[in-house]
């Protein structure tokens, strides 16, 4: 049995395990403040760490199991949790409401990303992935659906404090002012740095025809950037008559607080995914927002 989520439209659930990181405290604190003028109603908070939602998540909104989801009765249900919240319960998610998942690289993993287009599918619901701190979503998706994408790269460099890694990564050591600490397909990266990829991962969702396999990540561990993430994305197309390819290049800083693993900007972003996906038809399958 998968862990207990949070909930939001009319109404919502938001799932947050870790409530005291920005994201999932700023959405409550938004929901609360501004959803009913918006047409918006929270409809339950799940936290792994009850304790952690005393004084700021109401008595009467925090779901102990996510066995009673269905009697709250939620139209969309927010995860800003983890992205094995998504493995283990996301498909179970979508038999009751659509879904807007705050974690993308939990669609790194084939089994998860599968097993939520069958759910999606047989229960008429929607899968929603916010897009992050990724800049240019609808220009990557054109590009790639014209069949004008070869190569895509996202970098990501922030200080080591900023990093939750596991796995071999866990053990990486910044050598020297700026350190790789891994380049390559996304899909690779996911499993061992599932909290600092997903903007590289919504990069993967934007393109389908690279994908997670041929999308390219590379994670800098940068000791100057103290209060800051910084994401460079590169894009290429085949080259043309001339020889020559189209490219562009965007360089993004998102200030953030030392060791903080989001930007106050894609906070700010999420919240407007979340208004997004409210306003879109509920239609099955994959959809960016």
């Amino acid at each position: 049995m998968c862990p207990p989520p949070w909930s939001v439209p009319s109404h919502l659930w938001v799932s947050g395990p870790l409530l005291s990181l920005p994201p999932g405290q700023s959405l409550v604190s938004h929901l609360l403040a501004q959803g009913p003028e918006l047409g918006l109603e929270l409809v339950f908070v799940w936290n792994r760490d009850p304790g952690r939602m005393a004084g700021s998540v109401p008595l009467s909104l925090q779901l102990q199991n996510l066995a009673d989801l269905g009697e709250r009765h939620p139209d969309l249900v927010v995860e800003v949790a983890h992205p094995q919240i998504i493995h283990e319960c996301g498909a179970q998610i979508l038999h009751h409401a659509n879904l807007l998942v705050g974690s993308p690289s939990a669609l790194a993993d084939q089994i998860t990303e599968r097993q939520l287009l069958e759910a999606s599918h047989h229960w008429g619901h929607a899968v929603f992935v916010a897009r992050g701190a990724l800049w240019g979503t609808e220009d990557i998706t054109r590009l790639d659906a014209a069949g004008g994408l070869q190569s895509l790269r996202v970098t990501m460099a922030t200080h080591p404090d900023g990093f939750r890694l596991e796995g071999p990564l866990a053990a990486a050591r910044s050598i020297g002012p700026r350190t790789v600490l891994y380049e390559g397909p996304v899909r690779g990266l996911c499993p061992f740095a599932p909290r600092n990829s997903n903007t590289m991962a919504a990069a993967a969702l934007a393109a389908p025809n690279l994908g997670f396999d041929r999308v390219i990540g590379v994670l800098v561990a940068d000791l100057s950037l103290t209060d800051m993430h910084v994401v460079d994305v590169e894009l290429r197309g085949p080259p043309g008559p001339t020889g020559r390819s189209f490219a562009v290049h965007t360089h993004r800083e998102n200030p953030a607080e030392p060791g903080a693993v989001t930007g106050s900007a894609t906070v700010t972003a999420f919240w407007r995914s979340l208004l997004s996906c409210c306003q879109l038809p509920s239609r099955p399958g994959i959809h960016l927002c």
